[in-house]
């Protein structure tokens, strides 16, 4: 079994805005959440997921967080 946190590393440098996406979700912040924190709608957050899952190969939010922390990406 693949380790979860062996993603590919992100093929396109991520923006300051799914930087900021993904330093909620390691805060544990649902869409959401994330949304009220960030004064974006939840719409907003899911394009920004949907990159970031994208960029990094990652398949789920899980696995994203595990990346992030790999990578030092969650702040």
């Amino acid at each position: 079994m693949a380790d979860p946190a062996a993603a590919p590393r992100a093929l396109a440098p991520l923006t300051p805005a799914e930087q900021r996406v993904l330093s909620a979700l390691g805060r544990g912040g649902s869409n959401r959440s994330i949304a009220a924190e960030l004064h974006l709608s939840p719409r907003t957050v899911e394009s920004h997921m949907s990159r970031l899952l994208a960029k990094t190969g990652c398949r789920s939010r899980s696995q994203l967080l595990l990346w992030s922390l790999g990578q030092n990406q969650v702040r």
